[in-house]
């Protein structure tokens, strides 16, 4: 599945926490551009807090897509993410408006720019048996059926997709992603900042998120599907409502798994060709540096 995007179309990514949402908003305002997501949490109705989204006088600046649309219950993966984004970005460039991708999930920006193979949908029956195993016996299966794969082993969600295309295909997953291998021209800049300051951010913003309510709001959430039950923070936040850890340790906790993301989502666009890198603390001007590297 190979999606050609608009020339117009900008990517503004980076790891969690690192500023993306302002600088964002304030870009697109000055280019007459509308803003899609690309996260995998911040795509679902509900959880505003946890999963961060941009708040509602970022939002309503700007319009801002495939943020708070897909109900908590309902499953979500690359494919469906990239049925939807690219009808969007395909929207707002016939309307003259400059379409801004703006997020960290980096398989969810690879599939717009690369495409996705042609792989086997999901079996509900396979899935379901592959959901009984612990996640160390799952990695285990991946490896010896592909041990070239490439998959974040500790999102069981990962894992198992992963196993389910091996099982499914006959073949290693990773013969799947040969195509990936292209690197097509894009137009884009990848936030940084040094890890120190990454990680007083991501810091601040748990304890913000904590401010805000996320204990009522977790608890008070009901039906959550398999992929928004994956959303970061959340089996921390349960295990603090249910009185298994202190509300310290659930701070602790969530906020050395937040660093830990940050860290792979960081290793991952290493890989990303074509992209400009800008670190945040070294550029007094990010608005303006951003407005050179779209020109």
């Amino acid at each position: 599945m190979q999606t050609k995007l608009p020339a117009t179309t900008f990517f503004l990514l980076g790891p969690t926490a690192v500023g993306k949402s302002d600088l964002a908003v304030a870009f697109a305002e000055r280019i007459g551009g509308e803003i899609v997501g690309a996260d995998a949490f911040q795509i679902y109705a509900g959880l505003d807090v946890l999963s961060a989204k941009p708040s509602p006088e970022l939002r309503a600046r700007v319009p801002h897509h495939l943020i708070g649309e897909i109900p908590l219950s309902e499953p979500f993966d690359v494919a469906k993410y990239l049925t939807l984004a690219a009808a969007r970005i395909a929207d707002i460039a016939a309307r003259g408006r400059v379409p801004i991708v703006c997020g960290g999930n980096g398989l969810y920006i690879r599939a717009l720019t690369h495409g996705l193979a042609d792989i086997p949908p999901g079996d509900a029956t396979l899935r379901a048996e592959l959901e009984k195993e612990p996640l160390p016996a799952l990695v285990a299966r991946l490896h010896a059926l592909d041990p070239a794969a490439q998959v974040d082993e500790k999102n069981p969600r990962r894992v198992i997709r992963a196993l389910e295309v091996c099982l499914l295909s006959g073949r290693p997953f990773s013969a799947h992603r040969t195509e990936w291998k292209a690197e097509p021209e894009v137009r884009g800049v990848i936030l940084t900042r040094p890890r120190a300051e990454l990680h007083e951010r991501i810091a601040a913003r748990t304890e913000a998120m904590f401010a805000e309510g996320v204990i009522a709001e977790v608890a008070a959430v009901t039906g959550l599907g398999p992929t928004a039950s994956e959303m970061l923070g959340l089996r921390e936040i349960r295990a603090h409502i249910s009185g298994t850890i202190t509300l310290a340790e659930c701070k602790a906790a969530i906020t050395q798994s937040t660093r830990q993301y940050a860290k792979r989502q960081l290793t991952w666009f290493r890989r990303e060709r074509g992209y400009t890198w800008l670190d945040l603390a070294e550029t007094p001007a990010p608005l303006a540096a951003l407005l050179r590297a779209a020109t």
